[in-house]
């Protein structure tokens, strides 16, 4: 409903722009505020955290809605956390709250996860930021898992506008100290239940026993071993406490160099052939110097190229592949994709969406991260050599690249636990600098967060985030797992005498007797390659031949695509074009009618859940009958018959409650079809009609 405002006029004059704009009548207002009162939501609060500023009377906007329609609650800012408590969260019922996660709401956003701030004036939208002198009437949120929050402020008292939305630019914007960060005060009150099996629980890889561990796993503790001179921090910073490095490198090697140049093994294959990483030595001018890191780099060298048994693969990724900057473009223009505040605005990017995706080049850059691990993944495996990954810091793209090999390879890394122990080893414990990559913290507050630390009263209780208890129910857990994974039947004993056989042989000859050497003394320039890179001196290409590295990865990558897939082996993926997919699910939030209920892969996992439920319960019977032993129960707890309620969308989404039908011409839904073609459809005018 529209309101005008008339002021005066004579005849004939224009009349006046209107000076106010409701969307919701008054009455509806009235009665509304009476039934946030009725039905006020209590905040709860994780244990350290602590309510800053609220405001109440605040209409949340329903995204879908081009109407303008939404739910009035209170929206309040806490030192972890925005949170929008609507009536209608109080409507759950007992079913629906199982499968609520219990730390972050559906309108939560914690203040590490805000993107950008916008504030609508007179219509006008502009972004936030620092103090302000007037204050708006419309809040719009944009977040980092390209969320989009919108809050209506016309409702609330001044004084409660001007503290909430103060309060959420200050804790959301202003740089913070490393020992104000929730984390320190969350670990300080929270109960840390962690449990360190490695064969049933994450490994956690700061200890050195989780090294050895996995060590063990890959049989890589024949050529490698695990160290621990880094204990406590005491030479590097960068390095985790605890590492893996070749059996034949001297630990004060280590001491020496502060860990610059040294070759940290991440991962080991089956026929001995392994992954290491190296970070580049700092750039000298000394003659000296220079001669010293070169005789060091030298020996280095040859602990882990020792032809022909053993022969190393450089791979630069600091100058023969992407940069960060190129990345931080890319994914700058592709998330305004989905950074889209109503309705209209969809569907006017609609009409030009793949156009714009591929201006954004980030499909792209996934399809050359894929490439680039194949690569890695042919030469470790079909031609046995170890491959060293290089890169200035070894904690950005190293970590990318490593991880993706490790799931192509490894299928104990496609299992959550081994998933969860991948991301462990190679992001957390491989040094990736999450605060300064997602903008957490100051440019200078490195030396002020380490004396944070070295002040701490006693040692920090550091909580895991693979603890599923914390955030879900069991029967909401019960969807983490897949029913239909079998694991691999284990050998007897005279197959795995065999097997092991095998794999020493691999490891004690040469890879073909009749194989020549490359052209060009392959190895002393794999040497001069490696030493030029990491002293700063690059070379643009790869000593190998490109067009026959090139013959070598189609060949491989054919060959495995056309064999029968073996998900207990080698996994490659798809990377041409239109195999390259982006996030559907979080394009397709503005079309309700593509998240129906109980739609999606999640509810046919309940349903599949559902079945072994029943054959359980028949074969229970069964036994009874022949008063035999009852059954095992099935690993977790049972889910409930009526998985309808759940969203396509879960975990990111519990419901979708408010499903308006979009402003779409009939033509233009035939056209869409089902969400996996949507990115192999072409550019094409799509009629809106009558808006």
């Amino acid at each position: 409903m529209l309101g005008k405002g008339v002021v005066g006029g004579g005849g004939g004059t224009k009349a006046p722009k209107p000076s106010f704009v409701s969307y919701v009548r008054p009455e509806e207002i009235h009665t509304n505020e009476k039934e946030v009162t009725e039905k006020e939501v209590t905040l709860h609060l994780l244990p350290g955290e602590q309510l800053l500023c609220e405001a109440s009377t605040v209409l949340k906007y329903v995204q879908e809605d081009s109407c303008q329609h939404g739910v009035y609650g209170r929206l309040v800012c806490t030192d972890f956390k925005i949170a929008f408590l609507g009536d209608d969260e109080s409507a759950l019922d007992n079913d629906e709250t199982q499968f609520k996660n219990k730390v972050i709401g559906e309108n939560d956003i914690t203040l590490h996860c805000v993107d950008q701030i916008y504030g609508v004036f007179d219509e006008k939208k502009k972004t936030l930021f620092g103090q302000l002198k007037k204050y708006p009437e419309k809040l719009i949120i944009h977040c980092k898992d390209l969320r989009v929050f919108q809050f209506c402020l016309r409702y609330t008292k001044e004084e409660e506008v001007k503290r909430i939305v103060s309060g959420i630019i200050h804790h959301t914007q202003a740089p913070k100290l490393l020992k104000r960060l929730f984390l320190f005060s969350y670990a300080t009150a929270a109960q840390n239940n962690t449990v360190t099996d490695p064969k049933n629980h994450t490994v956690m890889f700061d200890t050195l026993k989780d090294w050895c561990w996995e060590l063990e796993r890959t049989k890589g503790n024949m050529k490698y071993k695990a160290v621990s001179v880094n204990e406590g921090y005491k030479v590097c910073e960068r390095l985790p406490a605890y590492f893996v490095v070749p059996t034949p490198l001297p630990e004060e090697n280590v001491q020496r160099f502060q860990g610059h140049g040294i070759p940290i093994w991440c991962w080991s294959c089956h026929n001995g052939s392994a992954l290491l990483k190296m970070s580049a030595l700092p750039k000298e001018q000394d003659d000296g110097i220079l001669q010293i890191q070169k005789s060091f780099l030298d020996g280095i060298y040859k602990t882990i190229h020792r032809p022909p048994y053993e022969v190393v693969k450089t791979e630069d990724l600091s100058s023969n592949f992407l940069s960060l900057q190129e990345i931080q473009t890319a994914y700058s223009k592709f998330k305004q994709l989905f950074l889209i505040d109503n309705s209209t605005e969809f569907w006017d990017t609609d009409i030009k969406w793949f156009s714009l995706l591929e201006s954004s080049s980030w499909l792209d850059i996934i399809r050359r991260c894929l490439k680039k691990a194949i690569e890695i993944t042919e030469c470790m495996e079909a031609q046995n050599m170890n491959v060293l990954l290089l890169e200035e810091n070894a904690s950005d793209l190293c970590c990318l690249i490593s991880s993706l090999v490790q799931l192509m390879m490894d299928p104990h890394c496609r299992t959550r636990i081994g998933f969860q122990s991948l991301i462990q080893k190679e992001w957390v414990m491989g040094g990736h600098c999450f605060l300064d990559r997602c903008n957490h913290l100051r440019q200078n507050d490195k030396e002020e967060g380490r004396e944070g630390q070295d002040t701490q009263s006693k040692p920090l209780n550091l909580l895991t985030v693979w603890d599923w208890s914390v955030q879900f129910e069991p029967k909401a857990q019960t969807l983490l797992k897949n029913p239909l994974y079998v694991e691999k039947p284990k050998l007897d004993k005279g197959q795995r005498k065999g097997m092991r056989f095998k794999h020493q042989r691999q490891l004690s000859l040469p890879l073909t007797q009749s194989k020549s050497s490359p052209k060009r003394g392959f190895f002393r320039e794999e040497t001069d390659h490696l030493i030029k890179n990491l002293l700063g001196k690059r070379i643009s290409k790869l000593i190998n031949s490109s067009d026959e590295l090139q013959d070598n990865f189609r060949e491989f990558y054919d060959s495995w695509h056309s064999k029968s897939t073996d998900y207990h082996g080698l996994l490659l993926p798809h990377i041409e074009g239109p195999e390259i997919k982006v996030w559907a699910q979080r394009y397709l939030r503005w079309i309700p009618e593509a998240q129906i209920l109980g739609g999606g892969q999640v509810a046919t996992m309940s349903k599949l859940l559902e079945m072994m439920e029943e054959v359980q319960s028949l074969q229970e019977k069964i036994d009874e009958r022949h008063h035999s032993q009852q059954a095992p129960q099935a690993e977790g707890p049972c889910l409930l018959r009526n998985s309808a309620r759940l969203s396509s969308l879960f975990p990111f989404a519990l419901l979708q409650r408010h499903s308006s039908k979009p402003v779409l011409p009939t033509s233009g839904w035939k056209a869409l079809g089902d969400e996996d073609d949507l990115a192999k459809r072409e550019d094409e005018f799509v009629d809106l009609g009558d808006v």
